[in-house]
């Protein structure tokens, strides 16, 4: 694993001549495309919480532990009150995706990178369509992304899943020898390597975003998203 973060050492740009020649670009959304230190997914939290009070008529305590054990042992908190309350998947999303944007800082240089970006961009995410539309088009990156292949289109079994990855690949005609992929949970790069993608982990300081980040399946650890990308589409 390469682990210089810095989106100027020498090592990393001996490293980049291919990478940027990428065919397709594969990119997760929450604490990816935007910063984790928005503390965006904060809210989405509260409102998963909330939603879980509502729904077992429990305290938030309570209703906060239900929340972390469904994430932990089924890859998503919707996915285990999918499988032992039947909830609604659409009425949680929309729920919990219901959130201030204000405190997130539109990213021109972050626009430019992309644009300067070849090959097809696709949104891989836990999250939903319209999550995702609404993130993007406030940070004013929307119209770069050729697809978003969100948690409905992989039947809602979330990542790291391999077969979500098969799916998502089959479906968008994806060749992994010439794709990479950007995730800011590193335990959801390792299916991603399996394939032959390149891999690209953001860090940061998430304790589920640092969880599976030992081992050879990460390729390119960075910091700053946009910093990293506008360095490689500018040499």
């Amino acid at each position: 694993m390469n682990t210089d973060s810095s989106p100027t050492a020498s090592s990393e740009t001996s490293q980049l001549s291919g990478i940027k020649q990428a065919e397709t670009w594969v990119f997760d959304l929450d604490n990816t495309l935007y910063p984790s230190s928005c503390r965006l997914f904060d809210q989405v939290e509260k409102n998963m919480t909330r939603f879980i009070e509502l729904l077992l008529k429990c305290e938030r305590d309570e209703a906060y532990s239900v929340q972390k054990t469904y994430f932990r042992e089924h890859g998503t908190t919707m996915a285990g009150l999918m499988h032992h309350h039947g909830v609604e998947p659409h009425d949680f999303m929309d729920f919990v995706h219901d959130i201030d944007l204000s405190g997130v800082p539109t990213d021109p240089d972050l626009d430019t990178a992309l644009n300067r970006l070849p090959g097809q961009k696709i949104i891989f995410t836990n999250g939903s369509v319209n999550h995702a539309e609404n993130i993007t088009a406030h940070l004013g990156i929307r119209h770069h992304f050729d697809h978003v292949f969100d948690i409905v289109a992989a039947n809602f079994v979330p990542k790291p899943a391999r077969s979500v990855y098969d799916l998502l690949a089959e479906r968008h005609d994806i060749n992994p020898a010439t794709s990479v992929m950007v995730e800011d949970m590193a335990i959801n790069l390792k299916p991603a390597a399996e394939m032959g993608m390149t891999t690209v982990w953001v860090r940061t300081e998430n304790e589920w975003g640092t969880k599976g980040s030992d081992g050879d399946h990460i390729h390119h650890v960075v910091d700053d998203l946009t910093g990293w990308l506008t360095q490689i589409t500018r040499t």
